[in-house]
């Protein structure tokens, strides 16, 4: 008789005592499942507490956005006036804010002044094109009576109204919040301007030692997807902005120099701005040269829009934003919601920045291989066929490599 026993199973299951009450009869699957919801909710519940706080400080950490957007324009100027014109550091610094600021004021006198130069035209073109709409709906398939059709027009008039309510009430605030904006917002430039390399080692040398290096490579990689993304951002909508004003100006529609500042302002919302803010321009070309025009300038709008998200966008960014539109209009629904049109301006950098963060900390980035770690594959590199060798070849070249 053999003495010789089963080994006893190294599994948990193998011996029932070894489990909680409550864990048994639940099979392992389910196990699994509530151990990752839980932890998942944890996740969740701890962003929320994020966004949360971050909800109560909204205005000061805007603020400091826009500084760091409006720094990632003015930095290359003022660099340029230093190395070239030989300024000191303030004074680069001062004359490159007053360039901004005087081509800000330019762009905005040109809407203003071609608005109210072809304002009452254009109010009477569009109560034109109001009288034939009415007169187009009185007949099939609509047969809208006079009542139904003000009705309509009333509700669409206090829809536009209170969207722009929304807009200006998101863009501004209270008095106060734009004080306490404009001050944060100022002394930000200056300091991001002046001393933001010792501004970010002073925040490194709070990082426990062997995370520094994690923490200020990922500073400067967000902080390369801000400014490239900045200053692609102003290119793309310049373009854009100059391709539109041509067209316009072919097509003869009034407010050519105003639609296509809206376009140009529009195009710092990726995919979407500046087909919205053309949109515009074909109501405008609808009232004053009849609905072929209209139709023009729609086409005029895919061509603009392909142009920009085929080659220029590509060409000019980059790596700034490397994001699938699809990600890119969910990134700006998402600001919408939480922060109104402020939300839609920011929540592209500050995602395009996150995902290059991850990409590194998650070693996927091979132009930035994590310590100790062989440079990876680029994740977002467009596919690479190669060709199949035969048999032979494919032994020949096994063998060399073994040997090599």
């Amino acid at each position: 008789m053999s003495d010789a026993s089963p080994a006893p199973s190294d599994t948990a299951s193998a011996d029932p005592s070894d489990q909680s009450p409550a864990d048994l009869g639940v099979p392992e699957t389910l196990r699994t499942w509530a151990g990752m919801t839980w932890r998942i909710l944890v996740i969740l519940a701890g962003f929320g507490v994020l966004i949360f706080l971050m909800g109560q400080i909204s205005i000061v950490l805007i603020a400091l956005f826009l500084a760091a957007f409006f720094t990632a324009l003015a930095s290359p100027i003022m660099g340029f006036l230093q190395r070239k014109a030989k300024l000191h550091q303030v004074v680069a610094m001062i004359l490159s804010i007053i360039f901004i600021g005087v081509a800000i004021i330019v762009v905005l006198g040109i809407v203003i002044r071609s608005i109210v130069s072809e304002a009452p035209d254009l109010a009477q073109s569009v109560s034109e094109s109001m009288t034939e709409l009415q007169k187009w709906t009185a007949g099939p398939p609509l047969n809208l009576s006079t009542d139904d059709f003000n009705t309509y027009l009333t509700d669409v008039e206090n829809w536009a109204k209170n969207f722009a309510l929304d807009i200006g009430s998101s863009a501004l605030g209270s008095v106060g919040d734009i004080v306490l904006g404009g001050s944060v917002f100022i002394f930000g430039v200056i300091f991001f301007m002046l001393a933001r390399a010792s501004i970010w080692a002073w925040v490194i040398s709070w990082m426990p030692t062997k995370a520094r290096p994690y923490v200020d490579t990922s500073g400067h990689l967000a902080w390369e997807s801000l400014a490239g993304y900045t200053r692609g951002t102003v290119i793309v909508a310049l373009c854009d902005s100059i391709l539109v004003f041509i067209g316009l100006l072919i097509l003869q529609v009034p407010m050519a120099p105003a639609l296509a500042a809206i376009v140009f302002f529009g195009a710092f919302i990726p995919v979407i701005g500046a087909p919205i803010a053309t949109f515009f321009a074909a109501i405008v070309a609808l009232a004053e040269r009849g609905p072929i025009i209209a139709l023009l300038v729609i086409a005029l709008t895919v061509v603009v829009g392909s142009f920009d998200g085929d080659v220029l966008q590509p060409l000019v960014m980059g790596k700034a934003v490397s994001l699938n539109p699809l990600a890119i209009i969910i990134l700006i629904a998402i600001g919408s919601i939480l922060l109104g049109i402020i939300g839609a301006l920011v929540a592209v950098p500050i995602g395009a920045s996150i995902y290059r963060v991850l990409k590194y900390l998650t070693n996927r980035d091979p132009d930035h291989p994590l310590p100790g770690h062989p440079p990876p594959e680029d994740p977002d590199a467009p596919p690479t066929t190669h060709a199949t060798p035969a048999p032979a070849e494919s032994a020949t070249t096994g063998a060399a490599t073994s040997q090599g």
